[in-house]
C-alpha cells in the first residue's frame, strides 16, 4: 500500500509538516510504504484553463501540463491514500496547495453529471492547522472551507476526513514580532500539550487511512 501526504506549508519542520509526518508515520506502522512531497519546493501553477481534459474524446487520467506537478498527479494516480495537509490562511488554504487543488480536482470533475473520473476509490484525508482558536472557526467561516474540502475529496475519491489544529505556535520567540495579541507562553504550553495530542490523532488518522475498507 501507498500513502502520499502533500505538504502545502511553506514552513518545514513546522506544524502542518509535523503533523503529516506523524500520519505517515501512523501509516507506516500500519504496513504502508510512505511518501511527504513539499509544495513549495516544487515549479508550478494553478490551473490555466486550457480544457484539455474536456475535449470531447480526450479521455485523461490528469492534468495534462507540463511542469512539476506532472510526476506528482501520477504518484497520485498510482496511490491507495492521499493525504493533503495546509495552514490556513485568510478563511482558505495557502496558494501553493489552492493551486495544487485545482490541478489535481479539476480532470476528475464532469461537467456532464458524470461521476469522478479518478478510476478508483481511495482514502483521503485533510490536515489544517491554524492560528485561529477552535471557538472562532464558525465565526470566521472556517467550517466551511473545511466541509467543502471534504465533500469535494469524498464526491472524488470516494472519502474523506479532516484534522484542524488549532491557536497553532507560530515563532520560538514571540518578543520578536508583533503579535501582542497573542500570547507566546500560553501558545507554547498549548503546543506541549494539546498539539502532542493533535500529533496523536495525526498518527492515528495514518493508520485509520491505511485500515479503512472502501465501501
Amino acid at each position: 500500500m501507498k500513502v502520499i501526504a502533500i505538504n502545502g506549508s511553506p514552513r518545514k519542520r513546522w506544524n502542518t509538516h509535523m503533523l503529516l509526518e506523524r500520519c505517515l508515520e501512523g501509516a507506516g506502522e500500519a504496513g504502508a510504504e510512505t511518501e511527504l512531497i513539499n509544495l513549495y519546493d516544487l515549479q508550478f501553477k494553478g490551473c490555466t484553463s486550457c480544457f484539455a481534459c474536456k475535449l470531447e474524446g480526450n479521455r485523461v487520467t490528469k492534468c495534462t501540463m507540463k511542469d512539476d506537478l506532472e510526476i506528482v498527479l501520477q504518484k497520485i494516480c498510482e496511490c491507495d491514500a492521499l493525504v493533503l495537509g495546509s495552514p490556513v490562511y485568510f478563511t482558505s488554504v495557502s496558494g501553493e496547495m489552492k493551486s495544487f487543488m485545482e490541478r489535481l480536482f479539476f480532470p476528475y470533475t464532469s461537467y456532464e453529471g458524470k461521476p469522478s473520473s479518478f478510476g478508483k476509490k481511495i482514502n483521503t484525508a485533510f490536515i489544517y492547522t491554524m492560528n485561529v482558536p477552535s471557538f472562532l472557526l464558525p465565526l470566521a467561516g472556517y467550517n466551511r472551507l473545511f466541509r467543502y474540502n471534504q465533500k469535494i475529496m469524498k464526491r472524488l475519491f470516494g472519502t474523506g476526513e479532516s484534522l484542524k489544529a488549532t491557536a497553532t505556535y507560530q515563532f520560538d520567540d514571540y518578543s520578536r514580532y508583533a503579535m501582542t495579541y497573542f500570547d507566546g507562553k500560553k501558545r507554547l504550553k498549548r503546543r506541549e500539550t494539546v498539539f502532542v495530542d493533535d500529533c496523536m490523532k495525526a498518527k492515528a488518522m495514518g493508520r485509520r487511512i491505511c485500515l479503512r475498507k472502501i465501501k
